[in-house]
């Protein structure tokens, strides 16, 4: 059996899970800002749970009055993981998860949300493996970036931010996309894995408002496990050995 993935303040059991934990989803949570003191927080492809929960961790460190999150997750056994995983996590009574696709969830949810967080989907290659349901998570026909756009533009409050990593050769192509939808990029971080290797994440942050977006540049090693101090810095809240 696999074994559950630890944290600081939680741990996630991920074996029935198709997409397991990695770097993307601990930058993005660690990255996306609380500065705007979010009342509600949606979870869009929640996967183990894993951005949900470092939210509820990071909003119990300061003084914000967050009603609930919620976490929404299409595949039936990443869904039953998603809610193992809360209910067994410090902030149980503020995390809840619905079962259903972003579709669905448009058409029956009348609230807005002051912060949309996601990983979404993102491998577009032509090929598919003999694994359905890592394919659902892995490949971005399962969450179209123009479905995912629309979708946060009708479920974004008016001064909410929403918050999501791609690949880096997808950042234009995203970003045209979400001006058609009115959402406008106001924070951009470039990820890239040392300081020879190519730039492979963008972390982009929009609004409805638009702005010149703060752009910043991330390199997560130096060498093999050697951290850079602005990685370790991002992240030391949540990995055990930060």
């Amino acid at each position: 059996m696999l074994k559950p993935f630890k944290l600081k303040q939680f741990e996630i059991q991920q074996d029935r899970c198709a997409m397991k934990i990695g770097t993307d989803s601990v930058l993005l949570g660690a990255w996306t800002s609380l500065q705007n003191n979010p009342n509600s927080i949606l979870d869009i492809g929640a996967g183990t749970g894993i951005l949900s929960l470092m939210m509820a961790q990071r909003s119990a460190a300061v003084p914000i009055d967050i009603g609930i999150i919620d976490a929404l997750e299409i595949d039936e056994s990443a869904f039953e993981q998603c809610v193992d995983n809360f209910e067994n996590a410090p902030w149980s009574d503020r995390l809840y998860c619905y079962h259903a696709s972003l579709e669905e969830f448009v058409d029956e949810i009348e609230d807005t949300y002051d912060l949309i967080i996601s990983n979404p989907p993102f491998y577009s290659e032509d090929y598919k493996t003999e694994n359905s349901q890592r394919d659902l998570a892995r490949f971005s026909d399962a969450l179209p970036f123009e479905q995912l756009l629309k979708s946060v533009s009708k479920l974004l409050s008016e001064n909410g931010s929403f918050s999501v990593i791609i690949p880096y050769n997808k950042e234009d192509k995203f970003i045209s996309l979400a001006s058609e939808s009115n959402l406008f990029p106001n924070r951009i971080l470039h990820v890239k894995g040392n300081p020879d290797s190519e730039f492979k994440r963008s972390l982009l942050e929009f609004s409805f408002f638009e702005s010149k977006p703060e752009i910043k540049d991330l390199i997560i090693e130096t060498a093999r496990h050697q951290y850079t101090e602005d990685y370790i810095q991002l992240t030391k809240d949540f990995y055990l050995k930060m």
